[in-house]
């Protein structure tokens, strides 16, 4: 039987605040695969995170009877590279008060700190923000296009440059994606389409940078709509669910735990082979080039 065998392996998950996203979904995922979970979570969002665990709010329970607990919890707003990056206006902020480094570079030197050199495995990008979503893109302003690419795209490449050097041989980047990144949605504007598609972009140049530099893999998930108390901010995300649901080649509703299980494969031995890849996760909406006609949408699979 093959089964994934993640014993031993250090996992970062960037961009977990709550258990209704797809980075909790993929810290269960590595989890439950034997690996040691640390995550890092935006300042503003990390006491609500860390009360609600204490509380016991959130779903930590495991397919396999087991529980879910992080090694570590860091506050991180891959925004910045270094404190110096950090305008007054943020560092004054109540919410980011004696916090530490929150930047990239605070993360790896904390993580090194923790856990010694060398010693992590696993980064998985699970980084989204535009304030302008819910504005087409024509109307965006430069400052919320530039705010959408920074903190969705531009956060990788940071993440690979100074964590990839800490990482342990064979180790492998994830980010996740959305098909916006190469078809319109209408209503998912503010630049975070346009983001996307860097972020595909630059998974595939990183593939190649950083595996010739330091033989790790970089991949992308591409997933489907779900409706998140993040993904809530576009507005019409049960639209875009429905529409996938009639749509898609597979009715029955996506889950977080597809794009977990998908996760951990991929950060995981049995994919050495594969770096560069966007790998879809939407029940084939992407094959599909026009919305199905209703008595399609009626048959069933035999």
């Amino acid at each position: 039987m093959l089964k994934i065998n993640l014993e031993g392996k250090l996992a970062l998950v960037a961009g977990v605040a709550d258990d209704q996203g797809y980075g909790w979904a993929i810290a269960k995922a590595l989890k439950q695969a034997g690996a040691r979970v640390i995550i890092g979570t935006w300042p503003p969002a990390l006491n609500i995170l860390r009360m609600s665990l204490d509380r016991g709010k959130l779903d930590t329970k495991l397919a396999d009877g087991g529980e879910l607990t992080f090694e570590k919890i860091y506050p991180l707003d891959a925004m910045f590279d270094q404190l110096s990056d950090v305008p007054e206006e943020t560092s004054s902020n109540k919410r980011y008060q004696n916090l530490g480094d929150y930047t990239v570079t605070g993360l790896r030197d904390a993580i090194e700190k923790d856990f010694g050199k060398n010693q992590l495995d696993i980064v998985v990008h699970s980084l989204a923000n535009g304030p302008e979503v819910q504005k087409a893109l024509i109307d965006t302003s430069r400052a919320g296009y530039l705010t959408a690419s920074s903190a969705s795209a531009y956060s990788f490449v940071s993440m690979v440059r100074w964590l990839s050097p800490m990482m342990r041989p064979n180790g492998s980047f994830l980010n996740l994606s959305y098909m916006a990144s190469e078809k319109v949605i209408p209503g998912y504007g503010g630049g975070m389409s346009s983001a996307k598609a860097a972020l595909e972009s630059d998974t595939k140049v990183l593939a190649f940078e950083a595996g010739r530099r330091h033989g790790h893999r970089i991949n992308s998930i591409s997933a489907g709509a779900l409706a998140s108390r993040a993904a809530k901010a576009i507005g019409m995300i049960q639209l875009m669910i429905t529409y996938a649901e009639q749509n898609a080649p597979l009715q029955d509703p996506l889950t977080s735990d597809d794009v977990g299980n998908t996760a951990a494969f991929l950060c995981s031995d049995f994919a050495r082979g594969i770096t560069g890849s966007v790998v879809y996760v939407d029940k084939g909406m992407h094959a599909m080039g026009m919305a199905v006609p209703a008595p399609y949408n009626q048959g069933s699979p035999k």
